[in-house]
Parts: C-alpha cells; sequence; structure tokens
C-alpha cells in the first residue's frame, strides 16, 4: 500500500461531489509527468518485490489458531527500529488492509544484474526473522494467501463480533470492522465502496462437493435479507471488502529503461500472468470451507467491486454514465505497445473527452485509450486536505484513481520531480480465458490456456515499441493454440519449445557466474516441477492435508483443530526454510495426485 496520506476522509457523498474535480486534475497531473519525462532513456534496470503477512497466534492448549489485530503495533515497532533509526536499512515495512496484516519490502530495490539473484531469498529471510524477533509468545508470522476461517466466529484475536446493522464500514454478518485497519484510508475504501455500488459486496465461490458435502449446499440468512438475495446455492458467501483485501498477495515492480521499454514490458508480462497464478495457487479454502478454487483472484475482484447496478447492466443507464464489463480489480483491457496493437480485441470503455484532451496533448492512442480506460472510475477516498493541488509537482489525483484500479498489469509513471523511471508492476492476462481457466481447482495440470506458439517472430527493436509489426489483417488464429501449463514452461516437441528451455539457452550465452547461475536453476527447477506435476502447488497440498485430517468428515468443513493443524505445519515448514533454503519444494513433493478424499468424481 505504500505511505498512506493523513487527514479527514470525506464521505461517499461529498467524495462524488469532487469526483470531476480528481478527475480533471489527475489528467493534468499525468500530462504534467508525461511531457516532463516522456524522453527520458537509460534508466537501469531496479525490481523489487512486496510480500503480506498475516499475524496470528497458536492456542495449543485449546488447539486453534487466529489472527491477532496487532499489526499496527508491530509495524510501529518495526520501523521505529528499522528505516527512522538508519535510511539504509535492509528491509521496509508499511501497513496493509487488515489490522493482522503487516507488509514488507526490500529497502533498496535490486539491480540489474544477474548475481542480485542471490540476495533476493536472503532478504526475504531478513524480513521474516526481523518482524518474527518482536512477536510474542506464540505467535508467529504467516505467509499463506488466505487464512482458512477468515469470517468464522472466534477468527481473531481478541475475540470481536461483527455488527453488521448499525453503522460501521462493511456491516459485514461475518468480518468486523476491527479486522479492518485503523488508518481512515480503509475503513473509509470500504464504506465508499459499499456505498457508491447502494449494496454490500456479493461474493459467491463454489464449494467443492465431498462425499459428504450437502447437495445442494445452502446456507440461510434468515435476519439479513440482503444476504438471502445475494447468495447462490452450492457457494460459499462472503459479504465484505476483507475476504478480499485480507488476503495475503505478492507483487513484483520492475523499472524500464524508457517510457517504450516499459510499455513492451507491461504487454509481455501481461501474457504471463495467468500462468504463473495456476503455478502460485494457494488459496482452497474460504470461510471455513473447503472451495472448488485455487485463487483468490476472483474473490478479491467481487470484494472491491464498486459497480452500481446500472453499470453491471442489471437496470437501464439513468444515473449512471457507462456500462462497465469489469470490477476495478481485473484483468488488463487492452495492451500498451506498438506490439500488442493487434491484440487489442476487448471492446474498450473510454471516457471520450478525456480521451481528446490526451490525443491533443500529443499522446498517441494506445497511452490515451489506456489512461482514459482506467479515468471512468470515480475516486474511492479523498481526503479534504488534498482536494486543491499543485498539479505541475502533486500526482495525488492522478494515483488517487490509478492506485484503484487493481489489475493484473499496472504501468507506473515516474512521480514528479524524482529520480524513478517508468516502471510496470507484475500483479499476477493476456486472454481472459485464461485468467478464468487459472483459477479452477487444479488448473496447473488440467488446465488449457491459449498461447502463443512462436514466441520468437516479431522484431526487439523495443526502443521503439517493436520491430515490423505485422498489420492487424496476418492476425489469424494460427499464431496460438490451447495448452497446457507443462508444455508452456517445460516444452513439447512440434508443439512450443517450453519457456524454461528457451531461458536456459540465454543463459548459456551469458556469462554467469557459478553462484548466480546454481541458484537461477534451482528456481527454474521449482518451475519445472510445479509446471509438470512432480511438485505440488500449495491450494493441493493444503487440500490433501485437510482431506487426510483424522478430523475431515468429507463434508467440505474446515474445523478450528483443522485450521490449527495447517497453519501450525506452514509456519513449521515456512522457519525450516529460512533456516535451510535447500529444502525448497521438498515440502510439497507430489505423493500421488488423485484418489485422494478431495477429489470428487463430480
Amino acid at each position: 500500500m505504500g505511505l498512506l496520506s493523513q487527514g479527514s476522509p470525506l464521505s461517499w457523498e461529498e467524495t462524488k461531489r469532487h469526483a470531476d474535480h480528481v478527475r480533471r486534475h489527475g489528467i493534468l497531473q499525468f500530462l504534467h509527468i508525461y511531457h516532463a519525462v516522456k524522453d527520458r532513456h537509460k534508466d537501469v534496470l531496479k525490481w523489487g518485490d512486496e510480500v503480506e503477512y498475516m499475524l496470528v497466534s497458536f492456542d495449543h492448549e485449546n488447539k486453534k489458531v487466529r489472527l491477532v489485530l496487532s499489526g499496527e503495533k508491530v509495524l510501529e515497532t518495526l520501523q521505529e527500529k528499522g528505516e527512522r533509526t538508519n535510511p539504509n536499512h535492509p528491509t521496509l515495512w508499511r501497513p496493509e488492509y487488515g489490522s493482522y496484516m503487516i507488509e514488507g519490502t526490500p529497502g533498496q530495490p535490486y539491480g540489474g544484474t544477474m548475481s542480485e539473484f542471490n540476495t533476493v531469498e536472503a532478504n526475504m529471510r531478513k524480513r521474516r526473522k526481523e518482524a518474527t524477533s518482536i512477536l510474542e509468545e506464540n505467535q508467529a508470522l504467516c505467509t499463506i494467501t488466505s487464512f482458512p476461517r477468515l469470517g468464522c466466529p472466534g477468527f481473531t484475536l481478541p475475540e470481536v463480533k461483527p455488527n453488521p446493522v448499525e453503522g460501521g464500514a462493511s456491516k459485514s454478518l461475518f468480518f468486523p470492522d476491527e479486522a479492518i485497519n485503523k488508518h481512515p484510508r480503509f475503513s473509509t475504501l470500504t464504506r465508499n465502496i459499499r456505498h457508491r455500488r447502494g449494496e454490500k459486496v456479493v461474493i459467491n465461490v463454489p464449494i467443492f462437493k465431498d462425499k459428504n458435502t450437502p447437495s445442494p449446499f445452502i446456507e440461510t440468512f434468515p435476519e439479513d435479507d440482503e444476504a438471502s438475495r445475494a447468495s447462490k446455492p452450492d457457494h460459499i458467501y462472503m459479504d465484505a471488502m476483507g475476504f478480499g483485501m485480507g488476503n495475503c498477495c505478492l507483487q513484483v515492480t520492475f523499472q524500464a529503461c524508457s517510457i517504450s521499454e516499459a510499455r513492451y514490458l507491461y504487454d509481455q508480462l501481461a501474457t504471463i500472468c495467468p500462468i504463473v497464478m495456476a503455478l502460485s495457487a494457494a488459496s482452497p479454502f474460504y470461510r471455513g470451507y473447503v472451495s472448488d478454487i485455487d485463487c483468490r483472484w476472483g474473490v478479491i475482484s467481487a470484494s472491491v467491486d464498486d459497480r452500481t447496478r446500472e453499470e453491471r447492466g442489471l437496470e437501464p443507464l439513468k444515473n449512471s454514465n457507462y456500462r462497465i464489463s469489469k470490477s476495478r480489480y481485473d484483468s488488463i483491457d487492452s495492451y500498451l505497445s506498438k506490439c500488442g496493437e493487434k491484440y487489442n480485441d476487448i471492446d474498450l470503455t473510454i471516457d471520450k473527452e478525456i480521451y481528446e484532451q490526451l490525443l491533443q496533448e500529443g499522446i498517441d492512442h494506445l497511452l490515451a485509450q489506456h489512461v482514459a480506460h482506467l479515468f471512468i472510475r470515480d475516486p474511492l477516498t479523498l481526503f479534504e486536505e488534498k482536494i486543491h493541488l499543485d498539479d505541475a509537482n502533486e500526482s495525488d489525483h492522478f494515483e488517487n484513481i490509478q492506485s484503484t484500479n487493481w489489475q493484473t498489469m499496472r504501468f507506473k509513471p515516474p512521480p514528479p520531480n524524482s529520480d524513478i523511471g517508468w516502471r510496470v508492476e507484475f500483479r499476477p492476462m493476456e486472454v481472459d480465458e485464461n485468467m478464468k481457466a487459472a483459477q479452477k481447482r487444479d488448473a496447473v495440470l488440467q488446465g488449457m490456456f491459449y498461447f502463443r506458439k512462436d514466441i520468437c517472430k516479431g522484431g526487439n527493436a523495443v526502443v521503439d515499441g517493436c520491430g515490423k509489426a505485422q498489420n492487424s489483417t496476418e492476425l489469424a488464429a494460427e499464431e496460438y493454440t490451447l495448452m497446457s501449463i507443462d508444455t508452456i514452461i517445460n516444452g513439447k516437441e512440434g508443439v512450443f519449445p517450453g519457456l524454461i528451455p528457451i531461458l536456459n539457452s540465454y543463459l548459456e550465452n551469458m556469462e554467469v557466474d557459478v553462484d548466480t547461475r546454481c541458484s537461477i536453476l534451482n528456481y527454474l527447477k521449482l518451475i519445472k516441477k510445479r509446471a509438470s506435476g512432480e511438485l505440488m502447488t500449495v491450494a493441493r497440498w493444503m487440500r490433501e492435508f485437510i482431506a487426510n485430517h483424522p478430523d475431515y468428515k468429507q463434508d467440505s468443513v474446515i474445523t478450528d483443530e483443522m485450521n490449527y493443524s495447517l497453519i501450525l505445519k506452514c509456519n513449521q515448514i515456512a522457519n525450516e526454510l529460512c533456516e535451510c533454503p535447500e529444502l525448497l519444494g521438498s515440502a510439497f513433493r507430489k505423493v500421488k495426485y488423485g484418489g485422494s478424499k478431495t477429489d470428487s468424481s463430480n
């Protein structure tokens, strides 16, 4: 989330009155940045990761594990011991949505040399040890994506109950406001999404149908008409932003040498997003149930979906300006480079006035439509002190819209008056069908993904966007085909050479020292085995763990004790890896795919 603005947050009605002001000045701020740095070249590659952590407490006597609502206190201690004392401290800590969450990044970005790969794990271990050292007895730093019993009774420490009736931020039946970070940005974001939408957010995740799972699986909410209307049979129902933004994510940001390279990189990485998501699947459980999905993407997308009924196409347009096909947290809708232009086949909803303004200012069609598409959205939070800004030297209004478009890739202009270059953030999408396929159970083994057959075609003059771009009439279905992730990653004769063989060929032509080569090969080996199925995904491993737990009744229910056993095991594995990184992958060694209690014939 980065550093947060302080001040007096406005209600949705007040924010709405200033929405056009924010959009108008956001575009002016973007134009100032663009004209100042559009010709900037020769920035060096820098990159960094952001890892989000959950704070948990183990009750060994009662065999329970709960989320500890002490993120603010832990964060304050870490910052005081770290960056505030030493500006060159090797780690940085930032707040996150949940009051049980913190985010850690390297203190300085990694550089562009291959040897930097030897420092990443060490910094991640340093972060884990640093944060763990200040925790209380029986507490741990947890790097799982979704807490299996998030939203179940008593999932927090101290225990607090949700208050869906009286005026709170989320009005959730399950997720108490106390589990939201106390900084006003987060509760305001939660409240304003609900107010703008006109009702609570709706998240329905298909339940995994095991042997004893009720069919149909139906939850009843007799005291809540809204929940009764919104929940679907055979689905796990959730009703708050916290069920999405209260999950833990990992992002990576890259600085490019120029705007052209950044746009090219944005397009190239977009196609990899669903593949990486399937490989890193780690979220099979929600609200104490086993689900039929493995990734959290669709859950987060629904958790911040502020579109009105009109914008969702459920009612005729009257008060809203557009029909909007997706949540503001979803896959990208257009490519940015000249090479990618011919693949732009999605109908893009844009603010036409902003688009024309950008064209008149000399911005090309692709970038203009990208920005005009982002700016169909309203600002969700606004601080009274931040309404009137110096557009030539500040970018808060631009970032207000930009940073609440949470897409698979984010194109990031430099901040005003900084030495930071053009960047892209990798947020694990090219084809929307790929993104849908990637979230399904066991997508890494069962899913088929559209992928280009010959990735060596086309030019490599990145400074100009690409080489000789084929015109759109040359785009034929023969260019791409459906492939398994094993084929995409490891290759298949006559179909596709495989990304890892291509990377190995590249490395063989580079001067790389032995240590670095060894590190990179270990990482590639992990990916290779995950793609082939020799190693389980984290999601599959978790399913196997729960299926084989003595308390599991094959009814898709995860009890407190099962949750405790799972998180305890995850923490043990993480601590072992922290001490012995060479164990990477062995914890998820494939025993046998299929035939377990969680494998349904359905």
